[in-house]
């Protein structure tokens, strides 16, 4: 098997020919071509040529979603991940699934569009309520469900509401169609409802974009007294509640009972909720779904099918057989009670290393603690410093539509090997406190 792999990496970069029943054989070299160079700069021109009537700028700004994405250098501990490690991925029960799936009858055939009706049973289940699996689309992922959302809900220039802080991919989407992201300031009870009412009446916008459970980057779990003013607050504004579930797989251990979904909670068809396997199972595994009910559905079909046809049926088929095996709960479990331990661990030690930092909220879910950098701190030279102390991090402005109240960093602690290499990060990050904010109050 390893000499199959190499030759299929040498065949890969053109050094070696296979040629099935004689064998693999050295390529012949390739000759280098003189090709002149290509003038690119008049695209500078004809991509910001949008045309007066636009009110916001096309450009895209991935920044705030590649900081997570990026793998760290060698050495360097990465407290800026947005996926488990390796070492909570469900490997072998994925691989089990996906074995199994390639086996189903017809599992290279095309699927429906809408996606699996076994699949579409089972997320409408998670969702809870009346939700049917008649209302679910299945959907390549997180982020390809919110793009579409927002594309359906929101024409070019429109505003669209958005906690603060928040999710930098949700941003980026939004700049991306030309929407105008309008921030709504959140708690630890979630957003706050009476300046959610103020948005509304401000902008006129018909689109909310939240993060109700465990949200990104804050932690705060939307108070059960805030949920019913959320959908009713919407619904008088004629506006959609786009509710991204994204961690929900991701409790820990105490966090007790979660509460459902708004979607569950919603006969009037507000809601539009998105729910991804992603993030409790691998990056590349990229099943999640969109629900909605009303008019709504036929429109975020029909986007959905334009951008992607359909999810691959070999990656729903799988999803099936990892949902519907023993190995999943007992995967959920592991996660659950690994995330607390992570967790207590990172807590503990910022609190004995680092108290200048203000950690304001506990969370129980998700992977990532956010935390306030002493007053007048400068979160990109803190960055910088702790990429050089050895220790990947996360800044906090790209969470923020408009100024921010203060700085802030974000740590994960999903992406590390364990609770030793937490403590270890954080021992390096005191390296960049002292040499950051020596003489601001530091200890």
């Amino acid at each position: 098997m390893t000499v199959s792999r190499a030759l299929a990496q040498l065949a890969a970069e053109g050094l070696v020919v296979t040629r099935p029943g004689a064998g693999a054989f050295r390529a012949r070299p390739a000759r280098a071509v003189n090709a002149p160079a290509g003038d690119t700069s008049w695209q500078e021109v004809t991509l910001s040529a949008d045309g007066a009537a636009d009110l916001v700028p096309r450009s895209v700004d991935a920044s705030g979603v590649t900081v997570s994405l990026a793998a760290p250098p060698p050495g360097v501990i990465e407290f800026n991940g947005g996926y488990l490690h390796p070492s909570l991925q469900p490997e072998r029960a994925m691989a089990a699934a996906l074995a199994r799936a390639g086996r189903r009858p017809g599992a290279w055939g095309r699927p429906p569009m809408e996606g699996l009706p076994e699949l579409r049973e089972w997320f409408a289940r998670t969702i809870g309520g009346s939700v049917t699996a008649a209302e679910v689309l299945v959907s390549a992922g997180g982020q390809t469900s919110l793009t579409t959302a927002l594309r359906a809900l929101a024409p070019p220039g429109a505003p669209v509401l958005v906690e603060s802080p928040t999710y930098p991919g949700m941003l980026a989407i939004a700049r991306a169609a030309g929407l105008r992201p309008v921030p709504v300031p959140v708690d630890p009870d979630g957003v706050r409802p009476g300046l959610l009412a103020d948005a509304f009446r401000a902008t006129g916008a018909r689109v909310f974009v939240c993060q109700p459970l465990f949200q990104n980057p804050t932690g705060a779990v939307l108070a059960p007294d805030r949920r019913a003013q959320v959908l009713r607050i919407a619904r008088e504004a004629g506006a959609f509640v786009v509710e991204d579930d994204f961690v929900r797989r991701l409790a820990h251990e105490d966090a007790g009972q979660l509460p459902r979904p708004l979607a569950a909670d919603d006969p009037d068809g507000v809601v539009v909720h998105v729910g991804s396997l992603t993030k409790a199972t691998s990056p590349s595994f990229r099943v999640s779904a969109l629900a909605a009910r009303g008019p709504v559905l036929e429109r975020l079909r029909a986007i959905q099918v334009v951008d992607t046809f359909f999810v691959p049926r070999p990656l729903q088929e799988a999803a099936l057989e990892l949902v519907g095996s023993p190995a999943w709960p007992r995967h959920l479990r592991s996660i659950a009670a690994e995330l607390r331990a992570r967790r207590e661990a990172m807590t503990a030690a910022l609190r004995v290393t680092l108290p200048e930092l203000t950690l304001p909220h506990v969370p129980s879910g998700g992977y990532h603690l956010w935390l306030r950098l002493p007053d007048g701190g400068d979160e990109a030279a803190f960055t910088a410093a702790a990429l050089r102390a050895g220790v990947a991090l996360t800044p906090g402005r790209p969470y923020f539509s408009a100024e921010p109240p203060a700085a802030h960093v974000r740590l994960s602690f999903a992406a590390v090997a364990g609770t030793a290499e937490i403590t270890e990060g954080v021992r390096r990050l005191r390296a960049a406190c002292d040499e950051v904010f020596a003489g601001k109050g530091s200890t």
